[in-house]
């Protein structure tokens, strides 16, 4: 049976068009149509706001109360899952950061046997580290950096469970080792390395085709050495993440990347960490504790740990920080992460995943839908 959502207005190719319907045969968008050619006798869903597509986040490390990297399986997945559904993310990569050779291959089979049950909502896996520089370590376990060997590199060319993100420090891999990756449909993605600017561009020769947090643990732009955040600048062809949270980033910077990326390669990620979706604002990563203060994931160091949003709050700020158009906000977080992962998503149009969210003037998520069906608040964010 065919369904029409019919809302004040659907984002569209970039654009908002009010007077269209968004028609769902089961889990697939079966078309958008006039209002007007709406069939009389139809199930019309009417609903009050902005329906765009469901936000695709590239770097989830937790949500719910629970780090992936805690609990990197089938259960663990399900709860990160739903707490950010429930906040207007119908698409992510859950990220295992630094940790060691255990938890990340129990983290590829987790994604592995996610993809094989079609669990709802996971893309792939985000890599993160452990092939990465120890002086930009940032919170990352400095005892668990370690090289990319030939065992792990076959483990990674041979990853089944949808779309792959590695993020390493180039200058901490031997040359043709990104080569082999891209070759095998992995994205590479440049993060938490002291790179030069040449070494950038080598590796971007090779395939690197990304930037991780841009700013945030890397080499950064000076006059006579461009670093790692001039070659993302410079690049005409790679994607950049952000993290938009007002902490990680200056909203000056914010604009200037804008600028150079344009909101077609500028990605937003929430880096979202345990309290996302959650109800406590404290949590322990490899042992330290991190507390979410001023909405600040910090360590007793003061260090950053992450952040304390969801997708949908990277895409008001952005629209605020960036002083752009609410749609130009959508876009960094659906069509620009598709596109950077090599997806066939993040737009609403016949044939595609019925993978929407609801916003209302504001920005803010009135409802998603996952799959077609409505996603219900889990029962720990309501009890």
């Amino acid at each position: 049976m065919i369904r029409y959502l019919c809302p004040d207005a659907v984002l569209l190719e970039g654009r908002l068009q009010a007077g269209h319907a968004v028609a769902l045969t089961g889990a697939i968008i079966e078309s958008v149509l006039p209002l007007e050619a709406v069939p009389a006798e139809a199930e019309r869903e009417v609903l009050s706001g902005l329906l765009a597509p469901g936000f695709i986040d590239l770097q989830v490390n937790g949500g719910g109360d629970l780090l992936f990297n805690d609990q990197p399986d089938l259960d663990g997945l399900r709860r990160i899952a739903a707490a950010h559904a429930a906040l207007g993310t119908t698409g992510f990569l859950p990220t295992v950061i630094t940790d060691s050779p255990a938890v990340l291959e129990s983290a590829l089979n987790a994604v592995e046997a996610a993809a094989a049950q079609r669990m709802p909502g996971v893309l792939g896996l985000h890599v993160e580290g452990p092939f990465i520089e120890p002086a930009r370590a940032g919170i990352h376990a400095t005892g668990h950096i370690r090289a990319l060997d030939d065992s792990m590199l076959e483990r990674l060319l041979a990853f089944r469970g949808g779309g792959l993100l590695v993020t390493l420090a180039p200058e901490c891999v031997p040359p043709g080792v990104i080569r082999r990756l891209v070759d095998a449909g992995v994205v590479v993605a440049a993060g938490h390395t002291n790179a030069s600017y040449e070494q950038i561009r080598s590796a971007m020769d090779e395939g690197l085709s990304g930037f991780t947090h841009l700013f945030n643990a890397m080499a950064q732009l000076t006059a006579r050495q461009p670093g790692v955040v001039g070659a993302a600048l410079d690049a005409s062809d790679c994607w950049a993440s952000v993290i938009v949270d007002g902490h990680h980033v200056h909203p000056a910077a914010l604009r200037i990347a804008l600028t150079c990326l344009g909101d077609g390669r500028m990605v937003l990620v929430s880096d979202a960490m345990p309290p996302v979706g959650g109800r406590n604002s404290r949590f322990r990563l490899q042992g330290r504790e991190i507390t979410v203060e001023d909405g600040r994931c910090v360590s007793a160091e003061g260090t950053l740990a992450g952040a304390a949003i969801a997708l949908a709050d990277a895409v008001r700020r952005a629209r605020d920080e960036m002083r752009v158009p609410l749609e130009a906000a959508i876009s960094m977080a659906t069509r620009a992460p598709a596109r950077a992962l090599g997806v066939e998503r993040g737009e609403i149009e016949a044939g595609q995943p019925a993978d929407l969210v609801l916003l209302d003037e504001t920005g803010a998520v009135q409802g998603t839908w996952v799959g077609g069906q409505v996603v219900e608040p889990p029962t720990w964010s309501t009890t």
